[in-house]
């Protein structure tokens, strides 16, 4: 049975290795499946992602999740510019 409604994966996050990885962690925690890219990639070989050092690693989520996800990103990186 359709709801009519699609899954679509989407980008909600791009960062550092450990910036992801609190922030996947933050996703998870709430029940949000969260997926990296470039994780290993960008880590390992950073002049093969972009010109000049690594690219940043990537969050995805499914479209149904963004909104929940979205105000645990925005609290995240508030919290990030307040600790500067």
């Amino acid at each position: 049975m359709s709801t009519g409604k699609e899954v679509e994966i989407i980008e909600i996050f791009a960062g550092t290795t450990w910036q992801t990885a609190i922030v996947k962690s933050l996703l998870e925690n709430a029940g949000i499946k969260a997926f990296l890219k470039d994780g290993i990639l960008g880590t390992l070989t950073p002049w093969w992602t972009s010109p000049g050092g690594a690219s940043p690693i990537k969050i995805f989520i499914s479209n149904a999740d963004y909104e929940n996800a979205k105000l645990i990103v925005e609290e995240y990186e508030k919290n990030l510019k307040a600790g500067n």
